[in-house]
């Protein structure tokens, strides 16, 4: 029986589960079980049709499975970079930030000497710096045109 039906028990289990290991395994599986149950099994005739029924029920569960598994599946993770990626990014990100201080402080003026946290902290910086409210204000914008240039460059 084996021999006479094996191969065309595989294609009826490879047309239901659309792999032919699977379905390799699937007869071998549904031969195993009517070996076992050969006791039971009373008109030698109704060998191949339990057979049959077996590859059919055996097919199914495997689709039940991969339902099972796909739906059960850990979702990928959204395209991320790696970590080497997140770090060079990282990196040029702050090489750009540093560019465009240095800017900043270049359009400033005699205000860029004393750094560019003037640019951050407001106008009261006039009074120790010696210059004029309206002078704060003009150096702080040419600083702020600078360093958007440079970030605009940059990205």
């Amino acid at each position: 029986m084996y021999s006479t039906h094996y191969r065309s028990l595989v294609r009826l289990a490879a047309l239901l589960v659309r792999d032919v290991a699977t379905a390799e395994e699937v007869v071998q599986d549904s031969f195993i079980a009517m070996h076992t149950a050969w006791r039971r099994i009373r008109d030698n005739d109704k060998a191949l049709s339990y057979l049959r029924q077996s590859v059919v029920n055996r097919s199914r569960s495997v689709l039940r499975h991969r339902v099972v598994v796909d739906r059960n599946a850990p979702k990928p993770a959204p395209d991320m970079p790696s970590a080497e990626q997140g770090a060079l990014t990282l990196l040029e990100r702050s090489a750009v930030v540093t560019r465009a201080a240095r800017a900043a402080a270049a359009a400033a003026g005699s205000a860029g000497a004393a750094g560019t946290t003037w640019i951050f902290r407001g106008t009261d910086r006039h009074h120790a710096m010696g210059i004029s409210r309206g002078a704060v204000k003009s150096h702080t914008a040419r600083a702020i045109a600078a360093m958007r240039a440079v970030l605009e460059m940059e990205t």
